[in-house]
C-alpha cells in the first residue's frame, strides 16, 4: 500500500471516529472529549505512524541500488555540475599565476634573509 493511500485512509478514519465522539457527546450535552478517548486516539495514532516508519524503512532496505548505478549516477551529476561552472580565460590565469609566483618568490627571500640574521646572530653567540 502506497504511503499516500494509507495516510488518506488514516484521515478519513480519525475524522470518522471524531464525528461519532462529537456526536456521542453532543447527545450527553457534553461539549468535551473524554480523557481516556483521546489519549486511547492519540496511541493508535502514534502506533500506526510508528508502523508506517518501520513499512518506509523495510521498503528502502529493499530498494538499494547497486553501487555500479550510484556510481554512474554521482559521476554524471558531477559532469553536470563541471558544465555550470564559469572556467577563467588564459589570460586571467597568466595573470593570476605571476601574481603566486611573485607572492612566493618575496617570502622566499624574508626567509632567506631571516635565516641569514638568525645564523650570523648564533654565530656571536658560540
Amino acid at each position: 500500500m502506497s504511503k499516500k493511500k494509507h495516510l488518506k485512509e488514516n484521515i478519513s478514519e480519525s475524522k470518522s471516529a471524531e464525528e461519532e465522539v462529537v456526536v456521542a457527546s453532543e447527545d450527553a450535552g457534553d461539549t468535551t472529549l473524554p480523557a481516556k478517548e483521546e489519549k486511547n486516539s492519540e496511541k493508535a495514532l502514534k502506533n500506526d505512524k510508528a508502523k508506517d516508519a518501520k513499512q518506509d524503512k523495510n521498503a528502502k532496505k529493499k530498494e538499494k541500488k547497486p553501487k555500479e548505478k550510484k556510481l554512474a549516477r554521482k559521476a554524471k551529476e558531477t559532469v553536470s555540475e563541471l558544465k555550470k561552472v564559469t572556467w577563467p580565460g588564459f589570460g586571467e590565469v597568466c595573470k593570476k599565476t605571476g601574481v603566486v609566483l611573485a607572492v612566493v618568490l618575496i617570502f622566499a627571500l624574508v626567509l632567506f634573509g631571516l635565516d641569514t640574521l638568525f645564523g650570523y646572530l648564533f654565530g656571536l653567540l658560540t
